[in-house]
């Protein structure tokens, strides 16, 4: 059954960035479009908030990344990349991500995750039960998690028209 969208709709956006730009890179050695995505997951409705969830680098290269994600209208939540003794590297945002989503929820009637990420499925499923809100999922389909597909209210594949969504 088709998911209804309504112009009256209050949509809450979470994006899982790092998510987003490997799954780009891997599978089309591009970057993401975020100003086209985020057009996809508001589908004319009423935006309510729109988060990037990122990670700040030493060296700062990110920075010209963080300011075009503000100047579409995505509020940043920034946490510095940890490096481990012995080099292993980590920056993850999905417990952050999930509880401002909850947070957020009764405030919403859709909620859109910008994320393939299968971690985020109990999210799906608390958010539609709990809450009573849409659940939506944007991602590349090549590489999104099938049960976060199925989990979801809608899903939509980027990789069914990834020039639309693509920066080369």
């Amino acid at each position: 059954m088709p998911v209804i969208k309504h112009k009256e709709q209050r949509v809450g956006v979470f994006v899982d960035a790092q998510n987003m730009y490997h799954s780009a890179r891997n599978l089309y050695q591009a970057r993401v479009n975020f100003k086209e995505v985020l057009k996809a997951a508001v589908a004319g409705r009423k935006l309510i908030r729109a988060t990037a969830y990122v990670i700040k680098t030493e060296t700062g290269e990110e920075r010209a990344f963080f300011e075009a994600l503000a100047r579409i209208g995505i509020e940043l939540k920034v946490k510095d990349l940890q490096i481990f003794p012995g080099g292993m590297k980590k920056g993850d945002w999905d417990v952050g991500m999930a509880t401002d989503a909850i947070e957020q929820a009764e405030k919403l009637d859709a909620v859109v995750l910008v994320t393939g990420d299968g971690d985020f499925v109990p999210l799906v499923e608390y958010l539609r039960v709990k809450s009573g809100c849409q659940v939506e999922v944007i991602a590349f389909g090549k590489s999104a998690s099938g049960k976060l597909k199925e989990a979801a209210d809608d899903f939509i594949d980027l990789c069914a028209n990834p020039k639309n969504y693509l920066i080369k």
